[in-house]
């Protein structure tokens, strides 16, 4: 299928963008992108009516393809059985009551926030298992202090990526470092890739802004664009405008009625998951079998199969908590399992969309990012290569929706153009690659953590994305001022400075506006 079409690749992800704005459906939008993209690869080598009609076949060969990924298999599972583990904990009455529990312990919409915060940095081992975790957990704590599920998926989406991409021990790392490296020894720069990825971390601005983001709209309730319309609402008539309504999520909320679940079953399980996760990780990584180092273990370790074990073992764990002591019956337990897998039927069949569309767009695709990465050259300045880099790898991501894609893409362009241009600047070329990849990730309606983060916190997803959206730019333009200022001094503390106080200016600013158009409008 590998066709190049220049300009014309960069049309199919505009389009999906475009579509899924306008018609709200993301799985549509996805669908007719395909198509498109089918087409578009196709047309240059064999006749229009042979490219139609060989879509339909041609689709079924990249899903199938996508689907029978390793990974992605694992992933697909992983997310069915934890569907069924948090039905079941529902079910069983954990939910409701660990939201009682936490009520009375968190005493304010800010507390609440700032405890979702602190919960997605905790859970930093892998975004998608903090995207689905922090928000199952979080949904009755939030929702008992009206804080829309608007709120709470920007939240969730925005301590998934971003504080993934700034561990050194992650389920990010080992890829990120294995797409460095060949491009680090072939350009001649020494280090090792751990090295350059820590010193890159500095870098990183997009990801430590958008962090420093989602305290300040907690602590300084800085609800903008359409999230000031949902949080507004849902605080005057008591509804959330941005629920996503499933009838399956409806059934095994019924089913908790009047059960005996406690909140100490729900905190157990949930460390149980975490605790499970990490020794799995560590174990099929060598640490136990081999004796490989616990950060090399982790670095080299199959995450999602790591995560699909640690559910298996802690829904064995459900089943010994409920079964037994009657919290649920047997057919209750299956009743509450199956709506669970259900429930996540939505959020798959997204995530397969994304992928097909994603691999389409690649190299032996429409090669998307490859030609909008080339169209830059050679001609950048030392002091405008970071600033121009973080870009370009954030419209990749964000036309994609796939931050692996633009890393593999980016970080060895970004590498041999640092090596031609200024080698001086590798960290900074290095953290800003990383930053705009990051950007698509965490708020391109195509991406598959913002496809998690909503269905994790219960959100409708479109909304969840232009929610996001006002947030994430903001943040993206403090991030170029930043690296200008990095560039141009070469200094990643300069720019760290300038980022950071843009950021609080932002939100400042704007406090001291609207402070001040109240006074105007305030009855003479």
């Amino acid at each position: 299928m590998e066709q190049s079409v220049g300009f014309l690749s960069i049309v199919p992800p505009l389009l999906v963008v475009a579509l899924a704005i306008l018609t709200k459906n993301v799985l549509i939008s996805l669908l007719l992108g395909i198509v498109l993209g089918l087409f578009l690869a196709s047309v240059g080598t064999s006749p229009v009516l042979n490219s139609l009609v060989n879509i339909i076949p041609d689709s079924i060969d990249i899903i199938t393809k996508v689907v029978s990924d390793a990974d992605n298999v694992h992933l697909l599972i992983f997310l069915a059985l934890l569907g069924g583990l948090i039905a079941v904990m529902t079910a069983a009455g954990c939910a409701g009551a660990f939201s009682a529990f936490a009520v009375r312990k968190i005493k304010s919409r800010t507390h609440a926030q700032l405890a979702t915060l602190l919960l997605g940095c905790i859970i930093f081992i892998d975004d998608y298992f903090n995207a689905i975790t922090v928000g199952n957990i979080m949904v009755p704590i939030t929702d008992k202090f009206k804080i829309s599920r608007a709120k709470l998926a920007y939240i969730i989406d925005s301590t998934s990526a971003p504080v993934t991409i700034l561990m050194p021990v992650s389920s990010w790392v080992a890829t990120v470092i294995s797409i460095m490296l060949p491009a680090l020894t072939a350009y001649g720069f020494s280090g090792g890739g751990m090295n350059a990825f820590i010193h890159a971390c500095c870098y990183n601005y997009y990801a430590w802004f958008t962090l420093l983001m989602v305290f300040l709209v907690a602590i300084r309730k800085y609800d903008i664009g359409p999230m000031s319309g949902f949080e507004k609402s849902f605080l005057e008539t008591g509804e959330d405008r941005s629920v996503f309504i499933d009838i399956n999520e409806s059934v095994i909320d019924d089913m908790a009625n009047g059960r005996k679940g406690t909140a100490l079953d729900m905190i157990v399980l949930i460390t149980v998951l975490v605790v499970l996760s990490l020794l799995f990780m560590v174990s099929n990584g060598g640490f136990f079998s081999r004796g490989v180092p616990l950060g090399a273990a982790f670095m080299e370790c199959d995450t999602m199969l790591a995560l699909v074990y640690a559910v298996i073992v802690t829904l064995v764990l459900a089943f010994g908590l409920f079964v037994p002591f009657g919290k649920l019956s047997l057919k209750q337990f299956d009743a509450a399992f199956i709506q669970g897998i259900k429930s996540m039927v939505s959020a798959i069949c997204i995530l397969i969309a994304s992928w097909t569309f994603s691999e389409i767009l690649g190299d032996d695709g429409l090669g998307t990012g490859r030609y909008v990465a080339n169209a830059v050259g050679g001609w950048l300045p030392y002091w405008l290569m970071p600033a121009v880099l973080f870009v370009i790898s954030a419209f990749i991501s964000f036309t994609t929706g796939a931050s692996w894609g633009a890393l593999t893409i980016m970080l060895p362009t970004s590498i041999a153009i640092c090596s031609a241009v200024d080698p001086g600047s590798l960290h900074a070329v290095l953290g800003a690659t990383l930053s705009g990849s990051v950007f698509g990730d965490h708020c391109s309606p195509v991406s598959d953590t913002t496809v998690l983060s909503s269905s994790g916190a219960g959100c409708r997803h479109l909304d969840h994305v232009m929610t996001q959206m006002p947030y994430a730019m903001i943040v993206a333009a403090c991030s170029t001022a930043a690296f200008l200022a990095a560039g141009a001094a070469s200094s990643a503390v300069l720019g760290f400075a300038v980022g950071f106080v843009l950021t609080l200016a932002c939100v400042f600013v704007r406090e001291l506006w609207v402070k001040k158009k109240a006074v105007y409008s305030a009855p003479k």
